[in-house]
């Protein structure tokens, strides 16, 4: 239902928990209500708030706090990310980012169930999800359609009011079960107090079957029937797709021991179908109407009469005995809690043993569109050399200018994949990794060999113009318009005409130990090195030396762009986390710190117009906003591990570990579609840091580790 302004006196007082505004009741459980708030900055998140007579009892407390605890714990890639938490306040309190979307339950009741491709994808994500949270070391033990939200970047499994951390010292009393016993595994009937990761493999497959047929697989009226035929009886499959129904099995077997991990789970469905980890959870592209999307809704609210038959008093049952004991489910059970993320990783496909074509004209190009365009397909080699290894590929001067592991350097007519010349590299070894090419001089530098020997060359016939020697330059190598940078040994940078080859310059930097140069703009050179506890920013004129100016910045900041006289960072954490992003006024000397809700693993960046996109390890992808201060949006690619994004007009482009090209709306932080996987071969085709697409305003140019060249139109994702 539609979030709606509260008549409820205890929803609308008071008006701020924490430093949250509170704008409208969400819903409301036994235990606490839930509303939509506002951050200072804008951004809009879910606030559960403890009823008060519950805020006075120690076990609620306690709950509490490990429900907050193990939110936090696997917030990430596969959560809706815990921005804030006092569980120790006079009504404690809980906030997550709000998230939209129906739940699993509900969409199944509205719509029916789900499509076999659909079913496969779910499971996956749910898969990836669980292998997450039991990595993090919680066991979730109450997984059920009404705690799966489909969201629009993929499947969300929520509420962790009643997950249990395997070092918790809070265990289950004698008596009390925990859960909803429809998705309950039998351990949990018989011996709740040693419930292990399994268990939620066994709700996983109830899940599956619900959503397959719109019953579980053990159903009746009674719920302590239910918790008889979970404990004794065979499930219920008639509906669950052929494809999937051994899994689905195996997911419900009796005993612990006897069920899938996560992880087998995965390696299964790769069998059942490779295309699941590439196409799970993109929009469907071109197949029919896009179903309409339900009213947004909190995660966490969902009032009692919606919740499933069973979540109330029940009998308990076990060593066969029907009745028994009286005993009543905790308050933990009762009230829903905020959201946790799932979402399925694009999954490296398995390597099917081809080769790749020697012939570098082979090439596959389809229908042309309206401006004569069509997207195309080559294999990026030279004659005579090895294939193997992703190609590196640069934009200029109206070709495509791509290095290879055997080939120095290859040339491409943008317009159809025709290959225009290509130069072997019969001296490089099959290991070496090239870095991209670079266009500086009026020619196309190429450093090969391990970064041992830098080649100029001709960008129309391929010859070489120069070349040097670069081992002694350990700092690496770098291009600042018609200059090539190279750092050696005590910090003595050596300047180079790019166009000739010959010295321009050679001494150290003042100030700067081990300089590192990575970004130019306006004729100006940025060069960041250590400095004790902080870092040094310079700016130098690359064709004389000449430092302009110094600035020592905090630790742990990493240049990312600079336009215009303005310097944007990204600030690392002692753990390697992305934490915020900054922006420095170089004229006035003014910093903007932006700290991010939630610290992203392995962040990569780009900056547009004052927004900086944020692609971490495991898919996550975020915008925001140094204008605003504010995080604009967040989504899940599905990308495991990407490449650097890249930023045309309102689209961003990335490129996945498996060969896929992957497009997001920059406005709305909406997936709009991808293309195929284009795997490598099983030994060794993938490079340590993926390439980025290239684009060119209409066209999208990428690679992948099978060796492919490829383009596609970039005004149509969902048509790729």
């Amino acid at each position: 239902m539609p979030p709606q302004r509260s008549t409820d006196t205890e929803a609308e007082h008071p008006l701020h928990v924490g430093q949250y505004l509170l704008e409208t009741r969400l819903g409301s459980g036994g235990m606490g209500i839930v509303h939509l708030a506002r951050s200072a900055s804008g951004l809009r998140l879910a606030v559960k708030v403890v009823h008060a007579e519950f805020s006075q009892d120690p076990e609620f407390r306690g709950r509490f706090r490990q429900e907050v605890a193990a939110a936090r714990r696997v917030s990430g890639a596969f959560t809706a990310p815990v921005v804030d938490a006092d569980p120790e306040a006079e009504r404690p309190w809980m906030a997550t980012l709000f998230i939209p979307g129906p739940t699993l339950a509900e969409h199944v009741k509205r719509n029916g169930a789900l499509s076999t491709d659909r079913l496969r994808h779910l499971m996956a994500g749910l898969a990836e999800a669980l292998r997450d949270i039991h990595r993090a070391g919680v066991v979730h033990r109450d997984l059920k359609p009404s705690n799966v939200l489909l969201a629009e970047d993929g499947p969300k499994v929520i509420d962790f009011g009643i997950s249990r951390p395997a070092d918790s010292e809070l265990r289950t009393e004698t008596g009390k079960l925990i859960g909803t016993p429809p998705f309950m595994a039998p351990e949990q009937f018989s011996r709740p107090r040693h419930v292990g990761p399994a268990a939620d493999v066994f709700a996983l497959g109830s899940v599956i079957v619900h959503a397959a047929t719109g019953s579980g697989p053990f159903d009746s009226d009674s719920p302590y029937l239910v918790a008889y035929q979970v404990v004794h009886e065979e499930p219920d499959l008639t509906g669950v797709p052929e494809e999937l129904l051994d899994l689905v099995a195996r997911c419900l077997a009796k005993e612990p021991e006897d069920r899938p991990t996560p992880d087998e789970l995965m390696t299964a469905l790769r069998s059942v179908s490779a295309s699941y980890d590439t196409r799970a959870f993109i929009p469907e592209q071109r197949t029919g109407a896009r179903e309409p999307a339900p009213p947004a809704r909190d995660v966490a609210a969902r009032p009692r009469h919606e919740r499933p038959e069973g979540s109330e008093d029940l009998t308990h049952v076990a060593a066969g005995k029907k009745g028994g004991r009286r005993w009543r489910l905790p308050a933990a059970v009762a009230l829903a809690g905020l959201a946790a993320g799932a979402v399925a990783l694009g999954v490296l496909a398995r390597p099917d043993g081809t080769q790749t074509p020697a012939s570098a004209q082979k090439h596959v190009a389809r229908p042309s569109q309206s401006d004569g365009f069509g997207p195309w397909d080559v294999k990026v080699t030279a004659a005579g050399a090895k294939a193997g290894g992703q190609p590196q590929c640069v934009y200029g001067a109206h070709r495509l200018y791509c290095v290879r592991p055997g080939a120095l350097a290859v040339a491409v007519d943008p317009s159809n994949g025709k290959v225009l010349w290509s130069r072997p590299d019969p001296k490089g070894r099959s290991g070496d990794v090239p870095s991209a090419p670079v266009l500086s001089g009026g020619l196309l530098q190429v450093l090969s060999r391990g970064g041992h020997r830098l080649t100029a060359l001709d960008p129309s016939t391929g010859r070489t113009r120069w070349d040097r020697d670069t081992t002694r330059y350990s700092g690496g190598v770098a291009h600042a318009g018609g200059v090539t940078l190279l750092t050696g040994p005590g910090s003595e940078v050596t300047a180079l005409d790019a166009a000739t080859g010959k010295r321009l310059w050679q001494h150290a930097l003042p100030g700067l130990s081990a300089p590192r140069f990575s970004s130019y703009e306006d004729g100006i050179a940025y060069a960041v090195s250590p400095d004790g506890s902080r870092i040094r920013v310079a700016a130098v004129d690359p064709e004389t030396g000449t430092v302009s100016w110094q600035r020592r910045l905090d630790q742990g900041l990493n240049l990312v762009h600079a336009e215009s006289g303005v310097l944007w960072f990204t600030s690392t954490s002692s753990d390697q986390y992305t934490d915020a992003v900054v922006r420095y006024d170089v004229t006035d000397r003014t910093a903007r710190r932006v700290k991010l809700p939630v610290p992203l693993p392995g962040a990569q960046a780009v900056v547009h117009k004052d927004t900086v996109y944020l692609l971490a390890d495991g898919g996550s992808l975020v915008a925001v906003s140094t204008r605003t201060s504010a995080q604009l949006w967040r989504v899940e690619t599905s990308v495991s591990w990407s490449s650097a994004p890249v930023v045309d007009g309102d689209h961003l482009y990335l490129s996945a570990v498996d060969g896929r090209l992957v497009a997001v709306d920059t406005v709305r932080g909406a997936l709009l579609g991808q293309t195929k996987a284009r795997p490598g071969s099983a030994r060794g085709s993938l490079v340590s840091a993926l390439p980025s697409p290239l684009t060119t305003g209409t066209h999208v140019y990428a690679t992948a580790p099978d060796g492919s060249l490829f383009a596609v139109d970039g005004r149509d994702p969902s048509g790729w």
